[in-house]
């Protein structure tokens, strides 16, 4: 993988940096099949609890079940929005001006062309992601070491993602791993299915777009 120099983007209501993952082949799954997807923007952290009240506070939509009187814990804003289904991730898209990626777009921001097993290369590094851990960090904490190569935070451990695709009454998917569970489920390729009304507090999600502006250069 050839050094990227990170430009961020913008696009959407809450103004969050986003990063240009290019169009092309990449190596994709378990198997390394080579895939090749067209280009797309996808947002460099995961959406936080900040972000998602914005959203709670222009739509009425319901706030997660763990916050009280419309505010998230303690300490937490800049954490990640947890206990947010597939049905609602996909509402804060649309509003926003986005929408979920799909899961090869998802993959290809995460692991870039060459097949890695983890954002940052082939090698497991405990202190590049938050696994085994006792609750989400705040987003861009193990950034710019644990980044992938295009500039995509947190796509390790952290929280479970929804992303998009068509919907199934009876499951639906999530990248990423968690700050519950190990390397081995924080792989890039590494898969697990949920029904889309369920609801966790290691599950959340961030937004991709195909088009957006240029907000600054350097990172």
């Amino acid at each position: 993988m050839e050094d990227i120099h990170l430009t961020l983007f913008i696009t959407g209501k809450t103004r969050q940096p986003m990063v240009y993952v290019p169009a092309g082949e990449f190596l994709c799954g378990a198997e390394a099949e080579q895939m090749t997807i067209a280009a797309f923007y996808i947002d460099r952290f995961p959406v936080t609890n900040t972000e998602y009240k914005k959203f709670v506070d222009a739509t009425g939509h319901d706030a997660p079940s763990h916050w009280r009187r419309g505010v998230w814990p303690e300490g937490l804003a800049n954490h990640p929005v947890v206990n947010v289904n597939w049905f609602s991730a996909n509402a804060y898209a649309e509003w926003v001006g986005k929408r979920l990626p799909n899961e090869l777009e998802w993959e290809k921001a995460a692991r870039g062309v060459d097949g890695r097993l983890w954002p940052w290369g082939n090698v497991f590094h405990p202190t590049l992601c938050n696994i085994r851990s006792e609750g989400t960090s705040p987003v861009g904490f193990y950034s710019p070491a644990g980044d992938s190569p295009y500039g995509a935070a947190d796509m390790a451990g952290n929280v479970w993602e929804w992303v998009g695709g068509k919907t199934s009454p009876l499951r639906m998917p999530l990248r990423g791993g968690d700050w519950l569970d190990g390397s081995e489920e924080a792989k890039t390729y590494y898969r697990r299915m949920h029904t889309p009304n369920r609801k966790n507090d290691f599950v959340g999600f961030r937004c991709a777009s195909d088009s957006a502006s240029p907000l600054q250069d350097g990172a």
